[in-house]
């Protein structure tokens, strides 16, 4: 369920995030392939979510697949930080995923890849929706 203090009109939302943030945060766009920031980071700590600053993954779930990829356990590492939707844009069907907290859009899930995961899901996350708190900064 979103939280009502983290909910902001697009001219709010305009006014505190970048013009790329904003594009894919309230927009659903996607960041070029490669080009992720967290692709290879290593660090040890809490994935927020741009917008609201909300925890989402704990980098612990994060792995090497190409892409800025997280997996999420059951139950959750953070229960209830990510909403699932189905997203049917483009012609096909994904699961699209959002912060709960602001509605902020994610990335997308993809299952059966055969990455070696708990739940054989990848998320695919813009790395753009993300900040990364270090664990000692927690």
């Amino acid at each position: 369920m979103s939280d009502p203090s983290k909910i902001k009109s697009d001219s709010e939302w305009r006014a505190i995030l970048s013009p790329e943030q904003f594009r894919i945060l309230r927009q659903k766009g996607t960041e070029p392939a490669g080009t992720g920031k967290y692709e290879h980071s290593k660090d040890q700590g809490v994935f927020t979510c741009t917008g609201c600053g909300t925890p989402l993954y704990k980098s612990s779930t994060k792995f090497d697949s190409g892409t800025p990829s997280l997996f999420d356990i059951r139950p959750p590492a953070i229960p209830g930080a990510v909403s699932r939707h189905e997203d049917r844009s483009f012609g096909m069907s994904r699961i699209e995923i959002t912060c709960t907290a602001c509605g902020g859009h994610l990335g997308h899930v993809f299952k059966g890849e055969g990455f070696r995961t708990p739940t054989d899901e990848r998320h695919c996350v813009n790395s753009v929706s993300l900040n990364f708190v270090e664990d000692n900064k927690v």
